[in-house]
């Protein structure tokens, strides 16, 4: 089995993890945040499991597994606020979300 070079893995992690930081940041929809945040965790998994490969250590695929298993709890958690704010203020806008504050 041939394999990427680290470098390759790594830049396209980082471009992952880029653009989910820019999708943060401009969207204002919740749930596409949300998918934002995902985009960035796996690139995060990502860049773990190409160090791992490059060093022949199963440590990046450990680390991947509970990075899938923070996300799946960040995601039943974030839904479960995004249906209960949705459910409050009828959008999913989080400008709206605002004025929750206090």
């Amino acid at each position: 089995m041939t394999s990427i070079p680290m470098e390759t893995g790594l830049l396209l992690a980082g471009v992952l993890f880029m653009l989910g930081l820019i999708s943060v940041m401009i969207r204002r929809n919740i749930i596409f945040m949300l998918i934002s945040v995902e985009i960035m965790l796996n690139a995060a998994g990502l860049a773990f499991i190409v160090a791992g490969s490059h060093w022949a250590q199963p440590d990046g695929q450990i680390m991947f597994i509970f990075i899938l298993t923070m996300a799946a709890a960040e995601v039943s958690v974030g839904l479960a606020l995004i249906l209960q704010i949705y459910h409050q203020l009828k959008t999913l806008n989080s400008d709206a979300a605002n004025f929750m504050k206090g």
